[in-house]
């Protein structure tokens, strides 16, 4: 009996423990419940509903570019446009069905522009996708038994179906299968959440009103304004003013760093050469910002604008485009005109340059050349401008300037030191002289008549060098060094420095004799660029200052009303690059020989300047050289022709324009025409005549202006009277 008692109070206990157990475990169960719900409530609900904020950059238009009297000369042209907008965990089967679904509403037909783009990689990326069940099939199991014990990457099975696609399968495509890929492309060309350019060009107003009534059944396909470059003048200045990439080139593959790390996208339009290159940080404007806001699954769920985008600040150049153009016709003229004369079949370009020679702003830059359209035969002749930086000749005597003054530096000549101007005669060389022989010559004479013999006779002595008729010649070498770092002081034989990329820097000769060193003096050894010689001419036009040529006058905030300029950002200063190591004294030596050879009897350039109420001055120059153009390699030899130059500047006693004229290959033998002074003194003659009527309508303008101040209105009449009435 007392055994049972005892063993049936001890199994209550036992409940009782359990009982209590388990309520303490439910209360604190219920109280952790409590705190997370009453203290961590809010917290946690925070948490789940936490979105990922994702910007993204939207691109803007460039920047407009103006001549000096605010022409426009660059601008953009408003384009419909349909986008493609690729979201986080899209698939690829999704955008094909969305392709499908946009090719129903867009023209994207595979003409043969598209044709070129697809490659076979595409193509077998499409048929994979296309036929899926097909593309298993090209797996075997021993293909995925390498891949299952790892003996081969995931990577691999992909690979493997596109190595057994043929070319027989993926030749099948129709044409409406076709525009789906060109379409597909276009989508997968972009980054993720980064709007892509599917067609912005030609897109009809049909095509784009189809999107837009469509939109809720096109996933990521959205419509917009885009834009495009425009050029109001056509291809004048075009080759310098640069081009853009498009929108389905993107970012330039050997940029592509450097842009990505300044926040680019890998679609962005960017400048390619010239001055859209040069001037790209300044153009490309300040791209709007978005905010996609997703959830956790990774779904954009809000879009909000976090700044505005400002298109690209507005270029002011230094080009008038009033004389450009006028240059440009004029070179066509005489280009056509020269090669009517005969003996010109290597001619095929010509350059005329001008530059205010005391802030180095750079006013016409102006090139033609010839070329041979190879489907058709026919000649045309295209904008050139490039020429003038990029391309380099013997500029023949127009450098004696430079050779004078280098004569004067070095001790080897002194203002007024006279030559006589008969034929050198070397032993063992051919002889060397002047186009006639002048007899008794200075400086000042040999500038004006081109002597040769003076220019040879002052490197002689600047080399140190006895010269005896009829015999053997000894010379110092260094003599080229100190030539070719004088020259380079006016900018002969070195970069200008404008603000251009790729200018050429031009060639020395390599082989050091004493004949070489004659033809280094009178400008038929080394080459110089068009641009180099107006450099050098204007730094003895303004008295010795070597200017640093520019093409960008100002940089302007752009204005939402983008008919109107924005407030100056950046105005780009003059800039002397260096002094000529030269007195005022013996510069003004070599502007009295320039101002001779254009207005005085004798002068070289006399005829075609001689009575010009602008008052110029300058030097010709005539080069025997060997032709080195694009059709070299069809000669076995070498072929003789004469390049022709002008450099010059006016007035002579007060210099505002500066300009250097070339003509390579003018003509071979005999002399056949003078286009370089033809064509010197037509746009030289454009420019003061620009200068006149411009002067006429501001004089003009300010007397309309002053008459119409003193015109009062009827309300201000009134007032008057009723003044003079109170007064009386």
């Amino acid at each position: 009996m007392n055994k049972e008692k005892k063993k049936k109070t001890h199994v209550p206990l036992r409940l009782n423990l359990l009982f209590l157990l388990v309520f303490v475990l439910f209360s604190v169960l219920i109280l952790r419940l409590g705190v997370v719900q009453i203290v961590y409530g809010d917290d946690y609900k925070r948490e789940l509903d936490k979105k990922e904020e994702v910007p993204v950059n939207s691109p803007v238009p460039r920047g407009k570019m103006f001549d000096r009297n605010l022409k426009v000369l660059v601008d953009n042209v408003p384009l419909d446009a349909i986008t493609y907008t690729r979201y986080q965990g899209t698939k690829s089967e999704e955008m094909l069905e969305t392709a499908e679904k946009l090719a129903q509403y867009i023209d994207m037909k595979p003409n043969k522009k598209r044709r070129s783009k697809i490659t076979e990689r595409d193509l077998k990326d499409f048929w994979i996708l296309k036929y899926p069940e097909r593309a298993q099939a090209k797996i075997t199991e021993k293909d995925r038994n390498l891949v299952e014990e790892k003996k081969k990457p995931e990577k691999y099975l992909y690979d493997v179906q596109l190595e057994r696609i043929t070319k027989q399968e993926i030749s099948k495509f129709s044409d409406d299968e076709l525009e789906v890929l060109a379409i597909f492309r276009e989508f997968n060309g972009g980054m993720e959440l980064v709007p892509q350019i599917v067609k912005n060009k030609d897109v009809t107003k049909q095509e784009f009103a189809r999107v837009s009534e469509n939109l809720d059944s096109l996933p990521g396909v959205d419509i917009t304004t885009d834009w495009d470059r425009s050029y109001p003048y056509d291809k004048t200045l075009k080759s310098v003013l640069g081009k853009v990439s498009s929108s389905e080139e993107g970012l330039p593959k050997e940029n592509i760093d450097y842009f990505l790390a300044r926040d680019y996208s890998r679609n962005d339009r960017v400048g390619k050469s010239y001055i859209e290159l040069a001037y790209e940080d300044v153009l490309h404007g300040q791209k709007a910002k978005v905010k996609n806001i997703k959830d956790k699954a990774g779904n954009v769920v809000e879009t909000q604008e976090v700044s505005k985008g400002e298109r690209g600040k507005d270029l002011i150049l230094t080009i008038d485009t009033d004389l450009q153009i006028a240059a440009e016709q004029i070179l066509e003229k005489e280009l056509v005109e020269a090669k009517a004369r005969g003996n010109t079949s290597l001619l095929d370009r010509a350059f005329i340059v001008m530059m205010d020679p005391n802030t180095g702003e750079i006013l016409t830059m102006a090139g033609k050349q010839i070329k041979k359209d190879e489907e058709t035969g026919k000649r045309t002749i295209e904008d050139f401008a490039l020429g003038n930086i990029s391309t380099s000749y013997t500029m023949g005597s127009s450098v004696k300037g430079a050779t004078v003054l280098a004569g004067f530096h070095t001790g080897a000549i002194s203002p007024g030191t006279v030559f006589n101007d008969v034929k050198i005669r070397i032993k063992n060389s051919n002889p060397f002289g002047s186009v006639h022989d002048y007899g008794p010559v200075n400086d000042i004479t040999a500038l004006k008549k081109s002597s040769n013999v003076y220019m040879a006779r002052t490197v002689f002595n600047l080399a140190g060098s006895h010269y005896v008729p009829n015999q053997p010649i000894s010379f110092n070498k260094a003599a080229f060094s100190t030539m070719r770092d004088i020259y380079a002081q006016f900018g002969l034989g070195t970069r200008t420095g404008i603000d251009l990329p790729n200018e050429m820097a031009g060639f020395k000769g390599a082989e050091e004799s004493i004949s070489k060193l004659m033809f280094l003096s009178i400008g038929q050894y080394d080459t110089y660029t068009p641009i180099q010689m107006v450099q050098y001419v204007s730094a003895i036009a303004n008295g010795g200052n070597r200017m640093k040529p520019h093409i960008v006058k100002e940089i302007r905030h752009p204005l939402d009303d983008h008919d109107k300029l924005g407030p100056v950002m950046q105005k780009v200063e003059p800039t002397v690059l260096n002094r000529l190591p030269m007195s005022e004294s013996e510069i003004a030596r070599v502007q009295e020989g320039f101002r001779q050879v254009m207005q005085e009897k004798g002068g070289t350039a006399e005829a075609f300047f001689g009575k010009k109420s602008y008052k110029p001055a300058g030097k010709t120059g005539t080069a025997e050289a060997f032709y080195d153009g694009p059709d070299r390699k069809k000669y076995s030899e070498p072929v003789p022709t004469t390049n022709l130059t002008l450099v010059g500047y006016a007035p002579y006693d007060n210099p505002e324009v500066a300009f250097a004229c070339v003509v390579p290959w003018a003509y071979q033998s005999k002399p056949g025409h003078s286009m370089n002074k033809e064509v010197a003194m037509q746009v030289m003659d454009k420019y003061f005549e620009l200068k006149k009527e411009r002067a006429k309508k501001a004089a003009q303008t300010t007397t309309s202006e002053q008459i119409d101040d003193t015109k009062e209105t009827p309300a201000a009449q009134q007032e008057a009277n009723e003044n003079q009435q109170n007064q009386n």
